[in-house]
């Protein structure tokens, strides 16, 4: 296809081929019974034939006068604040070009036939002609004033989402410091108490989570399984330092692990659970990850240290955050000063 017919149709709004050819058809049958009284009916076929061609003729001529007329008017008038403007400047050329074709045309059949043509009283033709050309032109309308529309959701769907996606990365660069952050305060808890050895191999083992977190950093969403595995990670590194005293119940089937949430988002509310809540062998710390009702549950008991370490307060908030941006499903969280329990929604990759 030819990059002017590309755009001849883009502005149109559709390819008008069968339109024009079935709609060209339909209009000479009429304008033929409005001139002649039906030729295929009072004529034998040769002169019906040749009655009916003129009129086809000059449907075209009016339809396609017309219709670069429309065009035209589409490209100078292209908003939809110039229809008003556009469509009134389209039906006063429409008026004026049915008035000049019918005495074009009846000038020119009159010099062709001579005293044998009789046309008909122009009243008996303009009207009824104005009104079908009103009713193409409102088609051809109705279709551009949808592809426009169609066209400008489009556009403000993608405006939204080079939005959102900017928020995600903000929002995502945020949860990496925050990791750290808390992943310094317990590496502080680590020498304060622990030999060198134990803060050497936890240095090791932060640096291959985030590994993780770094080549993850660039998707909205990621599966369960990777996050889980991530969780996993991250909870075998705090398990240096808590040894037993830190359980993790993980209840999730393995046909969930399809299924998609944010990155990061487990790992954070374990992260929390261990930061604000006392471990120790006599008090232990359970945390349970398990999915229900199409959420991962994340569970621990309330347990709260009487001293807590400097928060950044925006861990909770950053998954709220994050999932608000590419769902209507909201977070979920529970506190009955028993547990603690926030509820993440499972998600499913659009299709494009």
């Amino acid at each position: 296809m030819s990059s002017s017919r590309k755009n001849r149709i883009e502005i149109i709004g559709f390819n008008d081929f069968w339109f024009i050819a079935i709609g060209s058809v339909v209009l000479s049958l009429i304008t033929d019974y409005l001139f002649n009284g039906g030729s295929f009916v009072r004529y034998s076929f040769g002169d019906a034939m040749l009655n009916w061609s003129l009129s086809w003729f000059f449907c075209m001529c009016n339809w396609m006068v017309m219709r670069t007329m429309m065009i035209y008017l589409r490209k100078r008038l292209p908003d939809f604040s110039d229809n008003v403007k556009r469509i009134s400047i389209l039906f006063l050329f429409v008026v004026l070009t049915i008035i000049v074709v019918d005495r074009v045309g009846s000038f020119t059949l009159a010099q062709i036939f001579s005293e044998s043509y009789n046309h008909p009283p122009s009243s008996k033709l303009l009207i009824p002609i104005l009104l079908i050309s009103v009713m193409i032109l409102a088609i051809y309308e109705a279709i551009y004033y949808y592809a426009r529309l169609q066209k400008f959701i489009r556009e403000e769907e993608q405006a939204k989402q080079v939005v959102v996606e900017a928020q995600l990365d903000a929002l995502r660069n945020q949860a990496r410091p925050h990791f750290l952050f808390n992943s310094f305060n317990t590496l502080r808890d680590i020498i304060e108490n622990d030999p060198k050895e134990d803060a050497i191999h936890f240095v090791d083992k932060l640096s291959d989570v985030y590994r993780y977190i770094l080549e993850s950093g660039n998707v909205n969403l990621i599966s369960l399984k990777d996050e889980m595995d991530f969780s996993k990670s991250y909870i075998h590194i705090q398990s240096e330092r808590f040894g037993d005293n830190l359980r993790i119940v993980w209840e999730v089937d393995e046909v969930e692990m399809n299924a998609m949430v944010m990155p990061m988002s487990i790992q954070i509310l374990l992260e929390n659970a261990i930061k604000h809540n006392v471990i120790s062998k006599s008090k232990p710390l359970t945390i349970s990850v398990s999915v229900q009702d199409g959420h991962v549950q994340v569970k621990n008991k309330v347990q709260l240290k009487s001293t807590s370490l400097p928060s950044t307060k925006i861990g909770l908030a950053n998954i709220e955050k994050r999932y608000a941006l590419v769902s209507d499903k909201p977070v979920t969280i529970v506190n009955d000063d028993e547990n603690f329990i926030v509820k993440l929604p499972l998600l499913k990759v659009k299709s494009k």
